[in-house]
């Protein structure tokens, strides 16, 4: 490939080494009002955000519409508690893979169990385990992604060259929305296999007359 691809993957590679997950610590601990949740998640995800000036992490709007669609819980006298902001960040990294109704089904048993509940597993402690994990594996996905790269750097060698530079980057892409696509086919496939066998759980109880409800509303606003 060309060199501006090689500074491109470099580039990449660099920007996953800066990859800092927010802190559970690091969330204020006093209850906050929405202008100042959308600011403080702003200032700690923008550096994730594809177009930096533009993009907006999460608005008012949005996380509006997730109370209403019951992934959030709702806040307390319009204030939101640290437990309400690691939920809206597990939302900003579900919703870029994940549908809503999937979120709901991975979130609404979280929330039922944990949130607000004095319990040895609190919503902070789960955050930070699964951060962590989430720290320790940028190395193993820094190397699978540098396979990837060197793999599609094999390919299409006997293109000619104003073609295979082209061709090099479709396959490394292709590589990439191809492992991405299998994951979200394995994630989608675990939920599905979860909600059937605990169906009968309390939590998914809740969560099923949710959606039901939500669904009647939807069928009578189409009729």
């Amino acid at each position: 490939m060309t060199l501006d691809t090689e500074n491109l993957i470099n580039s990449i590679m660099e920007s996953l080494d800066r990859v800092q997950f927010v802190k559970a610590e690091d969330i204020p601990n006093i209850d906050l009002y929405m202008d100042q949740v959308t600011t403080f998640i702003d200032s700690r995800l923008k550096n994730t955000a594809r177009y930096k000036d533009q993009d907006k992490i999460l608005t008012k709007t949005m996380i509006n519409n997730y109370a209403k669609n019951n992934l959030l819980p709702a806040p307390d006298k319009k204030k939101y508690t640290s437990e309400h902001i690691l939920v809206l960040i597990f939302i900003y990294y579900f919703k870029n893979i994940l549908s809503i109704s999937d979120i709901q089904m991975l979130l609404n048993p979280l929330t039922e169990r944990y949130f607000g509940k004095n319990k040895d597993f609190s919503i902070g402690k789960i955050y930070d385990e699964v951060m962590k994990m989430g720290n320790e594996q940028l190395e193993t996905l820094k190397k699978d992604v540098m396979e990837k790269y060197t793999y599609s750097e094999s390919m299409f060698t006997d293109a000619e060259e104003d073609e295979k530079e082209f061709l090099q980057i479709f396959s490394f892409i292709c590589m990439l929305s191809f492992d991405v696509y299998v994951k979200k086919l394995m994630i989608e496939k675990m939920l599905d296999e979860y909600h059937a066998k605990h169906s009968s759980d309390p939590a998914d109880k809740k969560t099923d007359k949710k959606a039901e409800n939500k669904k009647r509303t939807n069928n009578k606003k189409e009729s």
